[in-house]
């Protein structure tokens, strides 16, 4: 069987670099050589983009970039004896999962892992998302959305409605962002302006939302027009919250998988999951996130991820693995149905 040529892409000029550098070393260490040529393509965060030839072990670590190839030609056209047959973009954040990589692939018609130009940067933007889930009923927390030069000229305003709306604690996030990355829990009026200053430092347009008393529950979802849920899995935070720096550094959450809940909204979560993937025209994977509140039970949804973190601490692989679907498995499925959506689509 002829091997599959996959350019593997990592790195990026998001604040979720150093994420997209853990996320690829896991894949390419469980990618089957004997079913994929790999070609590793790196992205420093100045945007230059680097063919790298050297060990996986050196892209976390950040020495690829001196390793890598400076001046070597990268071609994505299809009309050479190497050509490119998939495109897995394993990046994190802003310039990788907002769908502007993803429009570049699209231009140059290439297959590719993942979600489309519309569902990545719908799902990337927390505001946006909120919008249509509220057309569709689906429940979610409160919010209020908040541009910076608007903010600059009406802060009081801004806090005023924000107090009249939501109860302190409040949840205070840059709408563009993932990985926890920018994100602080305010409990009073002065932490709230201090929140929303760090906020803005990494979006000019932020979301702030009322606090839910509930347990972090997360879904994976997987394929395309016919899409799957895996088990849910629930994130026991060892801080106020699930922090950047907890996700992919301390590492000292615990996580129960599946999560400890009624078969009922088990299936409730999944169904919702499947609705929200749907509702944003996702396509390849996401990671969709709830809260379940704690004496209800009632489902909140908080966000969806069109490219989740794949680190070996990642709950994403972790709940297929547990659903029945191990991580190399998975990454050839993903890989499949990026191939099968692109032969769908006119030519």
């Amino acid at each position: 069987m002829k091997k599959i040529n996959v350019m593997v892409i990592f790195g990026g000029k998001s604040g979720e670099h150093e994420v997209s550098l853990m996320s690829v070393t896991s894949i390419l260490k469980v990618m089957n050589p004997e079913k994929y040529n790999i070609m590793p393509v790196g992205i420093t965060k100045e945007g230059i983009w680097k063919r790298y030839h050297g060990p996986i072990d050196k892209i976390v670590t950040g020495e690829w970039e001196a390793l890598a190839e400076a001046g070597e030609v990268i071609s994505l056209g299809k009309n050479n004896p190497d050509a490119i047959d998939v495109v897995f973009p394993v990046l994190h954040g802003p310039f990788g999962e907002d769908g502007t990589i993803q429009g570049l692939l699209e231009m140059i018609n290439m297959p590719y892992v993942g979600a489309g130009v519309l569902a990545s940067a719908v799902a990337m933007d927390k505001a946006i998302t909120k919008k249509l889930c509220s057309v569709e009923d689906i429940p979610q927390a409160k919010y209020v959305e908040i541009l910076n030069k608007s903010y600059d000229k009406n802060q009081d305003q801004y806090i005023e409605e924000i107090q009249a709306k939501l109860s302190y604690p409040v949840f205070v996030k840059p709408a563009n962002l993932g990985s926890s990355v920018g994100i602080s829990k305010a409990k009073d009026r002065m932490q709230l302006l201090g929140a929303i200053k760090v906020a803005f430092q990494y979006d000019r347009k932020i979301v702030v939302e009322e606090f839910i008393n509930g347990r972090e529950i997360e879904c994976s979802v997987l394929g395309n027009d016919e899409a799957i849920a895996s088990l849910p899995a629930e994130i026991i935070p060892s801080h106020e919250f699930y922090d950047y720096k907890d996700k992919y550094f301390d590492g000292t959450s615990s996580f129960q998988i599946p999560a400890e809940l009624s078969e009922p909204v088990i299936a409730e979560l999944r169904r919702l999951a499947l609705k929200v993937y749907k509702l944003v025209d996702c396509s390849g994977l996401a990671r969709v996130d709830f809260f379940v509140e704690r004496e209800t039970n009632k489902i909140y949804f908080n966000e969806i991820n069109t490219m989740p973190g794949f680190t070996k601490i990642s709950m994403y692989p972790k709940m297929w693995e547990v659903t029945g679907l191990p991580y190399e498995e998975l990454i050839d499925r993903l890989i499949v149905l990026a191939i099968e959506r692109f032969k769908e689509r006119p030519q």
